[in-house]
């Protein structure tokens, strides 16, 4: 008698496993949580590809020419000083001594322009520029009695304007200095104590000038790329830099006063006074205070030429939602099943799962090739007709097939306009789940969840 029930027993366990709901949801939710690993593995590869381009733009940059900076220029005077020592007979000596006074301009004024272009290298792009930048301004009389120096002190004859730009690679020819009526070509600075890394320097003799102060102004033609800055050193800094860039961002301690965008290219205007500068107007001894790292970050500011869109960022954006389409594609289905009273393979769910995170890696190959937006509408089109034909094939039913294409469609145009509003997102995003929630619970109402 046992063994006359036995294989009863075993066809009802096997039908309940293919019957029960509850059995079905524990499926689709451990095939989600396995859908979990390949879309990790694309996330993966969407960081390698992004990495790759941020290499190409830096092998780009190394051989055209990097960001660029300027800073300066700054005036050293050295000076002579006595100080007390013990010789070898220990006997105390008078030393002379040289040492550095250390000058900001009164005014400084920088006018850019500059001519942005792309360079290409297989599908990968890079911003690159060549620039001309005037600068002029002048110094003032320095207080030597604030710095307890004697006007015997400085050596005049043997000073030195010192300013630097990041890459010297970029410049285009050698600048000549027009100083206290004086033109100096300029050349890399050899100093023990240099004012800047990578710095250039111009040596002028202010023996006639002394203390009455002198102007100054040179230009620096230069290329670069994706980043121009400025470094924050007058008493008064005036820049001026205008583009042909569409879309350029500022960035750096301090954003323009003015700005001016459109189809031609761009305009902005700095003006800074020294209140809030982090270096003194004059000093001595201290051979490293312009080279210090937290008072550079303090002092620069800007424009990036980057272009205006990433669609490596958008696609690991979009990436991030990957669960959510398949939970709610997955749902959507398994309402369909259970309403329509037409049963759907396990096996046939993980086929839709795999179409719908290949999705993801023809999004990043498209986008590569043709920008995001084109590259969005192909992939998902591609997609929604694969699934929307593979389940019109599977229930029998073209209704219910467009139905769900229609379900795909509103699902991937949400992300779509979640990723162009990023603002918003969270807001928007809130509200849809919301409202999907509320259609979740409505028609799960009609499921038996004690069936069998």
């Amino acid at each position: 008698m046992i063994n006359e029930q036995q294989p009863s027993a075993i066809r009802g366990f096997m039908n309940w496993l293919q019957e029960s709901v509850t059995v079905k949801l524990v499926f689709i939710g451990f095939l989600i949580l396995v859908l979990l690993i390949p879309s990790a593995l694309i996330n993966d590869l969407i960081f390698e590809r992004s990495a790759r381009q941020s290499a190409v733009v830096k092998e780009i940059a190394d051989s055209w020419s990097g960001d660029q900076t300027i800073k300066g220029p700054v005036l050293v005077v050295p000076y002579k000083r006595f100080i007390k020592a013990i010789d070898s007979d220990k006997k105390e000596i008078t030393k002379e001594i040289t040492e550095n006074l250390y000058l900001l301009p009164e005014h400084l004024k920088m006018d850019a322009a500059v001519k942005a272009d792309q360079l290409h290298r297989g599908m990968f792009d890079a911003v690159v520029y060549n620039s001309q930048v005037k600068v002029s301004g002048n110094f003032a009389r320095p207080d030597l009695a604030a710095l307890s120096l004697t006007a015997d002190q400085p050596l005049w004859d043997k000073a030195r304007l010192e300013f630097s730009i990041s890459d010297l690679k970029g410049l285009k020819n050698n600048p000549v200095i027009n100083a206290a009526g004086q033109h100096v070509s300029a050349e890399p600075t050899f100093m023990a104590h240099p004012v800047f890394n990578n710095g250039l320097q111009a040596n002028i003799n202010l023996g006639t000038v002394k203390e009455a102060g002198f102007a100054f102004d040179f230009t620096l033609d230069l290329k670069g790329s994706q980043e121009l800055h400025f470094m924050h050193l007058g008493k008064t800094t005036d820049v001026s830099v205008k583009g042909n860039w569409r879309t350029p961002s500022f960035d750096g301690r301090y954003l323009p006063d003015e700005r001016r965008m459109d189809t031609a290219g761009f305009k902005a205007h700095w003006r800074m006074l020294y209140y809030n500068r982090p270096y003194p107007q004059q000093w001595v001894v201290d051979n490293n205070l312009l080279t210090d790292e937290s008072k550079l970050a303090n002092a620069s500011f800007g424009l990036k030429l980057r272009l205006p869109v990433d669609q490596y960022q958008k696609v690991t954006r979009t990436s991030k939602y990957a669960i959510l389409i398949v939970l709610l594609t997955f749902v959507s289905l398994f309402l369909t099943e259970v309403i329509r009273k037409q049963r759907i393979h396990p096996f046939n769910y993980a086929l839709i799962g795999a179409a719908l995170v290949i999705y993801y890696t023809l999004l990043l190959s498209f986008s590569e090739q043709m920008g995001y937006n084109l590259a969005y509408i192909i992939a998902s089109a591609a997609t929604i007709g694969l699934v929307s034909v593979f389940i019109a094939s599977l229930l029998k039913n073209k209704a219910a097939a467009g139905l769900f294409a229609v379900i795909l469609s509103v699902i991937y145009l949400f992300i779509f306009v979640i990723i162009q509003l990023e603002d918003l997102a969270l807001m928007i995003g809130s509200i849809a789940l919301f409202i999907i929630v509320a259609l979740l619970m409505y028609f799960s109402r009609k499921i038996n969840w004690d069936k069998h």
